[in-house]
């Protein structure tokens, strides 16, 4: 390897923050105080382990992911229930928040929507911040398990990988193909997962989530969403992964309801203002 006489000065270039995520249009907090002070759970969905579940939430209410059993990770996929084009963007959450989300962050939409889809207004695992090995809580860096990769690694077909239990879950909601639904499918919010990037390779790594049975995680519906969520055969993600061998536990998802004085002072979020006009 050639390394040029100034590689060290231009490595100590200055890092500069992409975005200014002062500008990132938020809710109004003490609205969101009482909005969280009004709520009352109106349905809920059990996820079983290895298995994935579908939810509606209509805009304005609320959903909270549970541990309820035992530690386990969570892959939540989010579409505008009246437009599936319009889906999570884990990517553009990222560049606008961090790679891992608490309390106070949004989830974005895909092109061209690009707007807030959803709130996150609790959650339990705050307290955990940055550990040694630079892990955190909550990612938007990992994608999801996926059968493909399964056997690219292993070999083998293994079929309750988080996609694929994704799928089938979107199967049974809309009553479609799997050829037709699979492509819906889209890179997660990884719900109580502890991960990040080791100091020396930069790889990805995870380690045993610190979830525990009562610990949760909040949202605002800020458009009406359609979602799906799947327990993740990793179940703590703490040893091995895409297999039956590690301890799973069911996610339960509550839906939440504010009073209806609360709703009558809610907006759900607009489309991007953009033009689309892109120069032409």
């Amino acid at each position: 390897m050639n390394r040029p006489d100034d590689a060290r000065l231009r490595q100590q270039a200055k890092p500069i923050i992409c975005y200014d995520v002062d500008c990132v249009p938020r809710r109004d907090a003490k609205w969101l105080e009482t909005w969280r002070s009004s709520l009352r759970v109106v349905d809920s969905v059990m996820v079983p382990p290895r298995e994935a579940s579908t939810f509606r939430v209509p805009a304005g209410y609320g959903f909270r992911i549970i541990s309820v059993e035992g530690p386990q990770v969570g892959d939540l996929n989010l579409w505008n229930s009246e437009n599936l084009s319009e889906r999570f963007f884990s990517g553009k959450t990222r560049q606008l928040h961090a790679t891992h989300l608490t309390r106070g962050d949004r989830l974005w939409t895909s092109i061209p929507g690009i707007r807030a889809m959803a709130t996150i207004t609790h959650d339990t695992l705050e307290w955990y911040g940055w550990d040694a090995d630079g892990g955190g809580v909550h990612d938007v860096i990992g994608t999801r398990c996926d059968p493909y990769t399964n056997r690219l690694l292993k070999g083998v077909d293994y079929h309750h990988c988080c996609h694929s239990n994704l799928t089938r879950a979107m199967v049974s909601e809309l009553g479609r193909s799997i050829q037709d639904v699979e492509p819906l499918i889209h890179d997660v919010l990884n719900v109580f997962m502890c991960t990040g990037f080791t100091h020396d390779t930069h790889q990805y790594f995870m380690k045993a989530s610190p979830v525990r049975p009562g610990d949760y995680l909040e949202f605002l519906a800020d458009i009406p969403l359609l979602g799906a969520l799947s327990a993740c055969p990793g179940g703590d993600c703490g040893s091995s992964h895409s297999d039956d061998e590690t301890p799973c536990y069911p996610l339960q998802i509550d839906i939440l309801a504010p009073s209806d004085e609360v709703l009558e002072d809610f907006q759900p979020e607009s489309p991007n203002a953009y033009d689309r006009s892109h120069g032409l």
